[in-house]
């Protein structure tokens, strides 16, 4: 009886399809690694090393601030366009150079930003020590532009015709208030051609940003009349107000699970020691894996400064001098998504670990990736190869071994989820 039940049982369960999947299909096909023109393409990058690490000095050395990028965009142009591409300028300042495929309507888009944290005036000369460069920037992002262009160049010179369109794009907006208008830009003008995007950002192999980490970034700002330090003492001051309400906020207690995190950035008022000032603003940025945190975080932002507010006024107070205000104003917002773990685009880059024997771990990260995961677009956030540190300090650092591991994953990942069309005559 039990035996005739499990028959029964077997017999009208639904079947599943032994076909292979299309993330199983793009990934493994003819093995990308074994076609003469890649292992040529592949070949280009191996040939070329010195060009590479020379080509990501020039860049790193061109300055580029938050919102000042044209100076390095127009050498990245330059370069795309030796390399043979049909190269395009966007409204925002994004340098996107395309490689037709077979189906012009369908793109895959390559990026690194152009973009750095540091002011104008940082001296970003890079200080060469063997195979060790050091320079504000020289691994963010000076690693993925050079992988960049240099995957762009090594795919033409190879002759390979991709099945999609690949565009190659140094995209502005990424750190700091930039808030990824670059990429929005970029998701906003190919939306409806869009199939799949990767990021190179950074040193390394041994991760992939498979996850938006949601973030916002806010400005705190409290004004008051000013006044002289001695005939004016007693005034309320901003910069108290502030700093009361600013221990208020530190004490906030996050979770430890969703990991949530602030980070008071920056913090400016004030114009000379014997005056008191007028004005006064702290940068905050705050992070969590769930939105519902981000959305308690920033109102305990508020809550805080107006605190701090109230506590500076409660003394008693010469009101006919004027009283404090205050505001919180949000500079920008990244949007969580995150990338089926039977998604095609990393199926191919999995396929391109194992072709150069790496293992990368799946990891939560804030990136230009944040865009298109966000709006349901397959997308990933990758290193390009060699070993980096120091981000975002004068002290910055990067080691070009391991590159070229980095500059084949990268490759052999935009080329298995691109396709690579027939040759004519085959």
């Amino acid at each position: 009886m039990k035996r005739a039940l499990l028959c029964a049982i077997l017999l009208f369960m639904p079947v599943r399809s032994a076909a292979p999947s299309q993330a199983q299909r793009l990934a493994a096909g003819p093995r990308l690694a074994e076609n003469a023109r890649v292992r040529t393409a592949l070949d280009w990058l191996e040939r070329n090393f010195s060009w590479i690490n020379d080509t990501q000095v020039r860049l790193t050395e061109i300055p580029a601030p938050p919102f000042q990028e044209e100076a390095r965009a127009a050498a990245v142009s330059q370069v795309l366009a030796e390399a043979g591409l049909e190269v395009q300028t966007d409204k925002v300042g994004n340098v996107i150079g395309e490689l037709r495929g077979a189906n012009e309507n369908e793109v895959v888009l390559l990026s690194a930003h152009l973009d750095t944290v540091f002011p104008a005036g940082t001296n970003v000369k890079v200080h060469r020590d063997g195979s060790r460069m050091t320079a504000p920037g020289i691994s963010d992002n000076g690693t993925g532009l050079a992988a960049l262009v240099a995957i762009a160049r090594a795919i033409q010179s190879a002759h390979l015709r991709p099945v999609r369109t690949i565009l190659f794009a140094g995209n502005v907006g990424e750190e700091g208030e930039g808030n990824l208008r670059g990429m929005r830009e970029l998701v906003d003008t190919y939306r409806s051609k869009l199939k799949a995007a990767v990021v190179l950002d950074g040193s390394g192999t041994d991760h992939v940003t498979t996850k938006a980490l949601a973030s916002r970034r806010l400005e705190a700002t409290i004004t008051g009349p000013g006044g002289h330090s001695w005939s004016d003492f007693g005034m309320p001051n901003p910069i108290d107000a502030l700093i009361r309400g600013s221990v208020r906020f530190i004490n906030t207690k996050v979770p430890s699970g969703p990991r949530t995190t602030f980070n008071i950035g920056q913090i400016e008022g004030g114009t000379s020691v014997n005056s008191v000032p007028y004005e006064a603003k702290i940068k905050v940025d705050i992070r969590s894996e769930n939105e519902e945190e981000l959305a308690r975080l920033e109102s305990a932002l508020r809550e805080s400064i107006a605190a701090g507010v109230r506590d500076e006024m409660a003394p008693p107070r010469d009101r006919s001098k004027g009283n404090l205000e205050w505001k919180v104003d949000l500079l920008g917002s990244r949007p969580g998504g995150e990338l089926s773990n039977d998604a095609p685009l990393l199926a191919a880059l999995r396929a391109a670990d194992d072709v150069i024997g790496n293992q990368s771990r799946l990891e939560r990260s804030s990136t230009d990736a944040n865009i298109p995961l966000s709006q349901g677009i397959d997308a990933i956030s990758i290193g390009a190869g060699g070993m980096g540190g120091g981000a975002h300090s004068l002290q910055e650092w990067y080691d070009t071994t391991g590159r070229e591991a980095g500059l084949k994953r990268a490759l052999l990942t935009v080329l298995g989820i691109a396709g690579i069309a027939e040759e004519k005559g085959r």
